[in-house]
């Protein structure tokens, strides 16, 4: 057996980020995910108002364009594309 063909350690699962389906989480978590996505993604960007994108963000949530993923290894939570692998 060499390097090459030897055994490759598979990555533990349950140290996956995942979706968790927004309809879980109370309105003040979803909030505070939406507001942290438009200062973060806005904010910065010479924007008068980032979060004058709330209720545009909030709807890419209800409609699947933004999805919210948990880290477990990180005990975090943020939106993103649904395509993250």
């Amino acid at each position: 057996m060499n390097s090459q063909t030897g055994h490759q350690p598979q990555p533990d699962p349950r140290e996956e980020e995942f979706i968790v389906d927004s309809e879980l989480l109370t309105e003040d978590q979803l909030t505070g995910l939406v507001e942290e996505y438009c200062t973060r993604y806005h904010g910065l960007n010479d924007t008068v108002s980032p979060l004058a994108e709330k209720s545009r963000v909030l709807e890419a949530v209800r409609n699947g364009e933004l999805v919210v993923w948990f880290d477990p290894v990180e005990n975090t939570a943020g939106l993103g594309r649904p395509t993250h692998s």
